[in-house]
């Protein structure tokens, strides 16, 4: 099972880019993250399909001056098993691993495609259930081990 779960911008003004997604696309924000500087989306579908990293004309957050695609989510499933096959998937295709990140409500594996597009691959965490609890939008992102 291999499914677009979300997709992360970098944009220039949040409030004007948050703004555009609810009232022209029509998606509900659900909340924002890292102080006020992210933007969260959701339909109910998932925990979010959309995720704004407002960078102004600062530095972007991870590699500088950058607006537009920063990933796209896969979500591949709901264990860390899933996750851990995926890594090894990953490491004999010959892909460095980015890092890994555990987000409470989920689990994720960063890497790169071929072209350098930044793709992360998630499963849902089973204990977490994001439906009835929004707490994960504002916990700190941990570490990851696979």
């Amino acid at each position: 099972m291999t499914e677009l779960g979300h997709v992360v911008f970098y944009v220039r003004d949040l409030e004007r880019s948050s703004a555009f997604y609810r009232e022209v696309v029509g998606l509900q924000q659900i909340g924002t993250v890292f102080d006020g500087r992210a933007a969260v989306f959701s339909n109910g579908a998932s925990h979010h399909q959309l995720l704004l990293i407002g960078v102004g004309e600062a530095q972007g957050p991870l590699q500088g001056r950058r607006i537009g695609l920063y990933h796209v989510g896969w979500r591949v499933g709901e264990s860390l098993d899933v996750l851990r096959e995926y890594l090894r998937r990953a490491e004999a295709f010959g892909c460095e691993v980015d890092g890994t990140s555990d987000h409470g409500v989920s689990h994720s594996l960063y890497l790169r495609d071929p072209d350098d597009n930044e793709i992360e691959l998630f499963v849902d965490n089973p204990d977490y259930d994001w439906r009835s609890n929004s707490d994960w939008i504002e916990e700190p992102v941990k570490p990851l081990a696979l």
